[in-house]
C-alpha cells in the first residue's frame, strides 16, 4: 500500500498520507488507484467529515507522477491517457473539505491535489514549482488548476520558469496558494484543528458551501480544462527527447 489513512471518529477528520518517501511522494499508476478509491468510500462514509492529505517525510508532499510509471499515450490530440485526472477529491464527485499539508516540495503533478483541495497549509521549508516546460512538457492541467488559486502572472511565471526557480512557502502564502504558514513540527496539528473546527459544525451545510465556492470557479475551469488534451498533444516534446532533458537535468535552482 502506497497510502496510509488515520481516521478518528470522534472528531470526524480523517488523515489521508501519500506513503511514498523513497520516491518523494511520486504518484504511480496503483498510488493514483488508491487515491480515487479512498475519496470514493469517503463519499459513502457519513462519519467522515473533513480530511487532511499530507506526504510522508519532510521532503516532499509530493512530486506529480513517477517517472518510472509506464503511460502510453493515444496518439490523437483528442484521447489522453492521464491518470492523474482521478486522483483528487472533486474527480471523485467528493465534496467534503479536505485540507492539504504540504511538507517539502510540491510540485507538477501535486497540483492535481492541491488544486481540488479547498485550502493549503505549509510547512516553512515547503517549495512549489512546475518542472514541465524544463523537461519539454506542456503545463496544461497544472497550470490551469493553479489559475484557480493564484494570480495569472505568478501562475505564469511558475510554469514557465520550470525547475530555475521554485517558490518558497512565504511567497505562497503572499499569494494565496497557502493560508497558512507553520513551522514543520506543527504543520500536521495546525491542519487537523482547522479540519476539526469544520468537521464540528452541521455536514450538510459545510458540504453545500464547499459546492458552492466551486461553483463559483466551475464554468471557467471545465472550458479551459477541455483545452488540456490537445494543448500537451500538439506542445509535448516526443518521450525520447523528454527523457533526454529530465536525465540531463541540472541541480541549480533558486527559490524566491
Amino acid at each position: 500500500m502506497s497510502l496510509r489513512t488515520a481516521f478518528d471518529k470522534e472528531t470526524g477528520v480523517a488523515v489521508v498520507t501519500l506513503d511514498r518517501p523513497a520516491r518523494h511522494n511520486a504518484i504511480d499508476l496503483a498510488t493514483a488507484d488508491e487515491l480515487a478509491t479512498t475519496w470514493r468510500e469517503f463519499r459513502h462514509d457519513e462519519s467522515v467529515r473533513a480530511v487532511v492529505l499530507t506526504g510522508a517525510g519532510e521532503k516532499a508532499f509530493c512530486t506529480g507522477i513517477d517517472r518510472d510509471t509506464d503511460i502510453p499515450q493515444p496518439g490523437s490530440p483528442y484521447s489522453m491517457d492521464d491518470p492523474l485526472l482521478s486522483v483528487g477529491p472533486k474527480a471523485n464527485d467528493l465534496w467534503k473539505p479536505v485540507i492539504a499539508a504540504v511538507n517539502g516540495m510540491a510540485c507538477g503533478g501535486a497540483f492535481y491535489l492541491l488544486g481540488e483541495s479547498e485550502f493549503v497549509i505549509a510547512a516553512e521549508h515547503a517549495t512549489f514549482f512546475d518542472p514541465h516546460t524544463t523537461y519539454g512538457m506542456v503545463s496544461a492541467y497544472e497550470a490551469i488548476l493553479m489559475a484557480q488559486r493564484m494570480p495569472l502572472g505568478e501562475v505564469a511565471r511558475m510554469a514557465l520558469m520550470g525547475t530555475a526557480e521554485r517558490v518558497s512557502a512565504r511567497r505562497a502564502h503572499e499569494t494565496g496558494l497557502v493560508s497558512e504558514v507553520t513551522a514543520p513540527a506543527d504543520l500536521l496539528s495546525a491542519a487537523t484543528r482547522a479540519a476539526e473546527v469544520i468537521a464540528a459544525c452541521p455536514t450538510e451545510p459545510v458540504q453545500g458551501t464547499v459546492r458552492a465556492l466551486w461553483a463559483a470557479k466551475e464554468a471557467a475551469r471545465t472550458q479551459a480544462l477541455a483545452q488540456a488534451p490537445h494543448l500537451i498533444a500538439l506542445g509535448n516534446l516526443p518521450p525520447d527527447r523528454q527523457a533526454g532533458l529530465f536525465t540531463g537535468r541540472g541541480t541549480g535552482f533558486r527559490i524566491r
